[in-house]
């Protein structure tokens, strides 16, 4: 595994039996097609914090600050241990140079939205005039990952279910290799050269992504001799990983294709450029995936050897195994 990139992951999605009821919630995804190409640092809140397995289940119940842990049964509490346990563990995972985390959806632990709130008889939902008594509201989030969140608020975070959304797929896993890029970059020798040329192969996927960040991107880089090295880091870094997670779309992936298919010689192969920007045209009036101009470009670049896009990161954001850029 040496070389692979670390991703925190939610222990019952790697099959792994720590669910209240002693089962799992595998996910084939995760395991079969990212699994070879990454670490995984699987994580169980509630078992580490102590419940056990088989144990009885827990949910979050709305209370007079924030919602507390409580046990649907007993209604014993484990807010403030689970608290202090998602403290000191996420501290841990930050020592472990995480490039992502997948966490499992609607977990009173694990959950990073719409996890479900109990309104008990005489607790009203905040910013509601109506009372929501003996009611649940979708408006929770897991304690653990509340934490996690908080604590790497440049972490790649998803949760499994919204993984099923092609395009919310391929944008974790971008911003999942992309922070993993990122993390070379910032821990190893770091250098105003070095920061040139990371933006440079970059510049098209965050085209892609946001123009706006793009833009704020290429002056911090320019005046880059001229800020402190920490600011420089640190700004550069909040403004890569927020352009990311911005989704692309059809119109913005069309532009970018435009602009490197600008970069081909006007005659090449049997109808050179033409028949490219045809395919381009094509993706935009939704009739190929993006993977189809995408690898004509790709192999038009290497047998042209045109310098200036090799390297681009936008034609090769992640492994075609993946087979992400088949469905968007």
């Amino acid at each position: 595994m040496e070389g692979r990139m670390r991703i925190g992951i939610s222990s019952c999605l790697l099959g792994e039996r720590v669910r209240y009821d002693g089962g799992h919630k595998q996910d084939r995804f995760l395991t079969d097609v990212l699994g070879p190409y990454v670490e995984w640092v699987p994580v169980c809140p509630e078992l580490e914090v102590g419940m056990g397995v088989p144990r009885e289940a827990v949910r979050l119940v709305a209370s007079a600050s924030a919602p507390r842990m409580v046990g649907i049964d007993s209604g014993e509490d484990w807010t403030d241990r689970m608290l202090a346990y998602s403290k000191r563990r996420v501290e841990q995972i930050g020592k472990l140079k995480l490039s992502g985390y997948v966490l499992k959806s609607k977990s009173p632990s694990c959950g990073t939205e719409r996890v479900k709130v109990h309104y008990p008889e005489g607790i009203a939902e905040k910013d509601q005039k109506d009372r929501r008594d003996g009611k649940t509201r979708e408006s929770g989030k897991g304690l653990f990952a509340g934490i996690l969140i908080k604590g790497h608020p440049l972490l790649p975070v998803e949760e499994e279910g919204r993984l099923n959304d092609p395009h919310l797929r391929e944008n974790f896993i971008v911003r999942v290799f992309a922070y993993h890029r990122l993390q070379k970059l910032m821990d190893g020798k770091f250098t105003v050269g070095k920061l040139v040329e990371f933006h440079t192969a970059e510049k098209f996927l965050l085209l892609a992504h946001s123009p706006k960040h793009y833009r704020k991107l290429g002056p911090l880089v320019a005046s880059a001799k001229k800020t402190p090295v920490a600011v420089l880091k640190r700004k550069y870094a909040t403004f890569y990983m927020e352009c990311l997670r911005v989704r692309t779309t059809v119109k913005k992936n069309v532009n970018v294709l435009q602009h490197i298919a600008g970069y081909l010689p006007e005659a090449f192969e049997p109808g050179g450029k033409k028949d490219i920007l045809q395919v381009i045209e094509n993706y935009r009036l939704g009739l190929l995936p993006l993977v189809v101009p995408v690898t004509l470009l790709r192999h038009s670049v290497r047998a042209h050897s045109i310098e200036d896009l090799k390297n681009q990161v936008y034609l090769n954001p992640h492994p075609g195994e993946l087979m992400l850029r088949n469905h968007v």
